[in-house]
C-alpha cells in the first residue's frame, strides 16, 4: 500500500490562508453586490414622488396617476431585487463552497456528477414545483400584481397578502384565505393598478325624461362626493354616460366615477345611495 505523507505545517497554513481567503471573498463580493441592487430598486420611482411632493398644495390628477406609477415602480423594484438579491448570495456562496472543497483536497467530480444525477432527477419529478417558481419570478418581474393589489385570479377574488415564488395568498371578501400556486394562474385581473373606476347603474322607467334624469344623478354625484370627503380619493369628476342597457320594463343609467385604486368601491356606494335618494326627491321613477 502506498504510504499517503501527513501534511506539513506550512502546507496546513497555506490550505487554512486560501479557506480563509476564498470565504472573504465571497462576503465582501455579496456586499458589493447586494449594495448594488438595494441602491437600484432604492431609486426607482423617486423622480415622481418628489414631483407629487413639491406639489403638495397643487396636486393634479395627472400627478397623482404620475406618483402612483412612480411607487408602483419602486414597489416592484424593491421585490425583484430581494428576489435577485437571495439569488446572487446563494450563487456565490455555493461558488466559495465549492472552491474551498477544492483547495481541501476534496475531489469534486463524483460530487458534481451526483448532483446532476440528483438534480435532472428532482427536475422529473418535481415539474410541477419548478412551474411554480417560474411563473412566481415571470410575476414579479412583469408587475402583474403586488401585495395589497384587489385580483381576480379565476377562483380566488381578493387582496393579495403575499406574493412568493411558489404560492400567491389571497383574502377574500368574507375572511377565507386562499393559497394559490403560481404554476396555476392563468389569467390576473388586478384592479388596483394606476387607477379604478367605480361604476353606478341606476335602474330607470322606460317613459322617463332621460335628460333630465342624466342631470340630476349627475349632480346628486358631484355633491355626494364632496360631502362625504371622497376628494382625496377620486382623480377625476363623475361623468354620465347614458344609457347603457334598454329593455321593456326600463333602462339603466350608467355613471362613471374614476378614483384611487382600491377606492372605488367606497365611492360607488356613496355615489348610488345619493343618485337614487336625489332622483326619488325629484320624482323620478325607477324600475321595479
Amino acid at each position: 500500500m502506498p504510504f499517503s505523507p501527513a501534511p506539513t505545517l506550512d502546507a496546513l497554513v497555506h490550505t487554512g490562508v486560501q479557506v480563509a481567503l476564498i470565504v472573504v471573498v465571497a462576503v465582501v463580493v455579496r456586499a458589493v453586490v447586494i449594495r448594488i441592487i438595494g441602491h437600484a430598486s432604492a431609486g426607482a420611482g423617486v423622480p415622481g414622488l418628489v414631483t407629487l411632493l413639491r406639489r403638495r398644495r397643487g396636486i393634479t390628477d395627472a400627478d397623482r396617476i404620475r406618483a402612483f406609477g412612480s411607487a408602483r415602480r419602486a414597489q416592484r423594484a424593491r421585490t425583484v431585487g430581494s428576489v435577485i438579491g437571495n439569488a446572487a448570495t446563494i450563487l456565490i456562496f455555493g461558488t466559495a463552497f465549492t472552491m474551498a472543497l477544492g483547495q481541501v483536497g476534496v475531489n469534486l467530480a463524483p460530487v458534481l456528477a451526483s448532483a446532476g444525477v440528483l438534480g435532472l432527477a428532482v427536475g422529473f419529478g418535481a415539474q410541477n414545483l419548478v412551474r411554480d417558481f417560474l411563473s412566481g419570478i415571470f410575476m414579479l418581474l412583469e408587475d402583474q400584481y403586488g401585495v395589497g393589489d384587489h385580483v381576480d385570479l379565476g377562483d380566488a377574488v381578493g387582496t393579495i397578502e403575499r406574493v412568493g415564488l411558489r404560492t400567491t395568498t389571497v383574502r377574500d371578501v368574507a375572511g377565507m384565505v386562499w393559497y394559490v400556486r403560481n404554476g396555476t394562474i392563468e389569467r390576473v385581473g388586478n384592479g388596483s393598478q394606476d387607477h379604478a373606476v367605480a361604476v353606478v347603474d341606476v335602474p330607470l322607467a322606460i317613459d322617463t325624461d332621460i335628460t333630465h334624469a342624466a342631470a340630476v344623478a349627475g349632480s346628486a354625484a358631484a355633491t355626494a362626493i364632496d360631502e362625504a370627503g371622497h376628494g382625496d380619493d377620486v382623480l377625476a369628476g363623475p361623468r354620465v354616460l347614458g344609457v347603457e342597457s334598454l329593455s321593456a320594463s326600463g333602462m339603466t343609467l350608467r355613471l362613471t366615477v374614476t378614483t384611487e385604486p382600491g377606492r372605488q368601491w367606497a365611492v360607488q356606494r356613496t355615489v348610488t345611495e345619493r343618485v337614487v335618494a336625489a332622483l326619488r326627491a325629484d320624482e323620478v321613477a325607477l324600475a321595479a
